[in-house]
């Protein structure tokens, strides 16, 4: 009998055929641009030790040892290394029966090992003994279900736009690896393999692993999320990351500087008007260099001094004045004739050495006709003016002072008269003081701003305290070398003398135009940066090493929103304010004239009340004056005439009166109950 199978494996396949249609579509979509073409970089080149796709240079290494004892988060040193990198991580979860075989097997070698040393006299080999704990202790745990045996890969790709910066950056991630005690090696020969596992394809072309357990697989995970919230300080906004409170306290860093950059409206006084209304409250001293009125307002609510500097104002300060101290330690003289030679550099424009030299011996003459020479007893005598260095100039009879003279014959008896050509009747006794120079011309803003640097840092020097000096529009001083020089050497100087200095600024490019500029950056813990333009991020982005991630949330940050850096610490941070602190601080031109025109609940709370009987009296709550201590040899410090303000924070309505159930002698008073109670806003308070 004959069995015929039909079996359809061993039929060979019919032709398929293709009408000429899809022959012509075929043809025609070969001829179509894709997007796997439009992606695709132009070439591909491959050596030993990098791989080079278009103008881009890739290193990839993987690790090849690991130390024996970690913590939680031990690779947070490599994710938050100073370059752009790519690691990949690779898990591969093994069966747990098959590993306590290999490690039966594995141990009774070891102890086989160890038995045969004993029995010849020789000493134990210490890395047997230590191993065979270790296959001990994870035997026991697998056998109890506490832990699981993984296989753990790890490789790092380096990018890096030229050849020399791979290698540079490649030494300096095997350097922060070898501190953690992890051995790393070059994928030699591999390269394209290497950069093909650190893609997000979840393809492993090296399988290069380390065997791990559930303990120590955990700790490898490095997504920990940042914090700045401490146990003392002042609120700042919240953690964009977790929505955790930011709290910090700058005085506990090893300075207590920051720089604050942002473009305009970014938000950049509301973060520190928001930062000294709340220093206020823990005893700090705030001084404010303020170029446009910004905070005249605040001053005026905090019962603080606002002094006006400019022409015609009352408030004089003599660039000639000394610190009068005399256990220093330093030359106050000589310092003081330092800085007035960077003041007159800012005035009279670059001087030559001869007129430098020239300067020089004028400005020691000037004090010298004053009876003050080195001795410091003889410092506590009055100082001179700008008009007897002018007149020193002009009597020495020579070509090069008399040129000196008139470079600064406008500030005696020409147009700047009234700037800085007067005895100082400044006295700093508020906790609170804010110098205006918005009355003065651009040109004139630099020399103002360094004589009032000058003169709080003489003060800051005389007596120790806590103080934040605040420098508002600091491009103004970056724009000249001795001034910017001059606030350099307070970034510098200030942890001292328990000063924290801020710099705040919208023109970037200014700011960091000279290597001084990068200087007050690196000398201040804290820097936080707001919104910034597409013409800013580039520098910005070089400067403090952030990510394309950190690019992007700086331009599309809303107003108030940035980056907070505090030490080796960054988080996203998003500036808040209570109703009562917003209404104080804006500077929103809308929300300021709404809040004008508008009619305050308060008003209306008031015409609605019952008035009081003539024998109670409201007495208004403000803060108490400062007291000032006047001698014979110093003038009467400048007392700024405070303002009423347009609308109250705090109103006094009665809530409840009791009037005597029966006639009482006149000499008893009536009874009342009064409550404070915070206004509401007016306006919308959204940001």
């Amino acid at each position: 009998m004959k069995l015929t199978f039909s079996l359809p494996f061993l039929k060979k396949p019919a032709p398929q055929t293709t009408s000429p249609v899809q022959q012509q579509a075929e043809q025609f979509a070969q001829g179509l641009t894709t997007v796997r073409d439009m992606i695709a970089p132009s070439a591909i080149e491959v050596d030993f030790d990098f791989i080079k796709i278009g103008s881009q240079y890739i290193r990839t290494f993987f690790v090849a040892g690991y130390p024996r004892f970690v913590t939680a988060n031990w690779l947070s040193p490599l994710i938050s290394f100073d370059h752009s990198l790519d690691v990949a991580m690779y898990i591969y979860p093994q069966e747990s029966r098959e590993i306590l075989d290999n490690l039966r097997r594995k141990v009774g070698e070891m102890e086989a090992t160890i038995q045969s040393d004993i029995k010849r006299g020789r000493v134990i080999d210490p890395s047997v003994q230590v191993a065979l704990e270790d296959a001990l202790e994870l035997q026991q745990q697998l056998a109890k279900g506490a832990e699981r045996f993984f296989q753990f890969g790890l490789y790092v790709s380096i990018p890096a736009p030229t050849l020399e910066e791979l290698n540079q950056v490649s030494k300096q991630v095997e350097s922060t690896l070898a501190s953690l005690l992890i051995i790393t090696k070059k994928a030699t020969l591999q390269m394209e393999d290497g950069f093909k596992t650190t893609l997000p394809m979840s393809k492993d072309k090296l399988l290069i692993t380390r065997n791990m357990d559930t303990t120590s697989l955990g700790t490898t995970f490095p997504f920990t999320t940042s914090e700045l919230t401490a146990n003392q300080g002042i609120l700042y906004g919240i953690n964009e990351h977790n929505d955790s409170l930011v709290i910090f306290d700058r005085f506990s860093l090893e300075n207590a500087n920051s720089v604050i950059f942002g473009k305009s409206g970014g938000g950049k006084s509301y973060l520190v008007k928001l930062e000294i209304l709340r220093s206020l409250m823990f005893d700090t001293e705030v001084i404010v260099i303020d170029p446009e009125n910004e905070y005249e307002e605040l001053c005026r609510a905090v019962n603080g001094e606002y002094i006006t500097f400019s022409f015609n104002a009352p408030a004089k300060i003599n660039p000639f004045d000394l610190s009068q101290l005399s256990d220093s330690g330093e030359n106050e003289l000589g310092l003081k004739v330092l800085s007035l030679h960077g003041l007159f550099r800012v005035v009279m424009g670059k001087l030559t050495p001869e007129e430098d030299a020239v300067l020089d011996r004028a400005i020691i003459l000037t004090y010298r006709q004053k009876g003050i020479t080195q001795e410091p007893q003889s410092q506590l005598k009055e100082p001179p003016l700008v008009e007897d260095l002018y007149k020193v100039l002009v009597g020495m009879e020579e070509t090069v002072a008399k040129g000196l003279s008139d470079r600064i014959e406008r500030f005696i008896k020409g147009s700047m008269v009234g700037i800085i050509d007067q005895h100082s009747n400044v006295n700093i006794k508020n906790p609170f003081t804010v110098f205006s120079i918005r009355d003065l011309a651009d040109e004139l803003r630099p020399i103002a701003m360094y004589v009032l640097l000058d003169f709080v840092w003489t003060k800051i020097r005389r007596d120790l305290k806590k103080r934040l000096l605040i420098v508002d529009e600091a491009w103004y001083l970056m724009k000249y070398p001795d001034s910017a020089n001059f606030l350099n050497s307070i970034a510098k100087r200030a942890r001292k003398y328990f000063l924290g200095l801020t710099t705040i600024t919208q023109d970037v490019e200014d700011f960091l135009a000279v290597d001084l500029g990068h200087s007050i950056v690196q000398n201040s813990s804290i820097q936080i940066l707001l919104k910034q333009s597409a013409a800013a991020i580039d520098k910005i982005a070089d400067l403090f090493y952030l990510s394309e991630g950190e690019k992007h949330l700086l331009l599309s940050a809303d107003v108030g929103e940035g980056l907070f850096f505090a030490g080796p610490a960054h988080v996203a941070v998003r500036i808040i304010a209570s109703p009562d602190e917003h209404l104080l601080i804006t500077t929103k031109p809308s929300e300021i004239l709404a809040r004008k025109k508008a009619k305050t609940p308060a008003a209306e709370r008031e015409e609605t009340q019952p008035q009081l009987p003539a024998q109670s009296t409201l007495t208004p709550i403000s803060l108490p004056q400062p007291q000032v201590e006047t001698h014979d040899e110093t003038p009467t410090p400048f007392q700024p005439v405070t303002q009423p303000r347009n609308q109250p924070i705090f109103t006094t309505v009665p809530v409840q009166e009791t009037a005597p159930s029966e006639p009482t002698s006149a000499s008893q008073p009536f009874k009342s109950t009064i409550e404070f109670r915070p206004v509401p806003p007016t306006t919308n308070l959204s940001k």
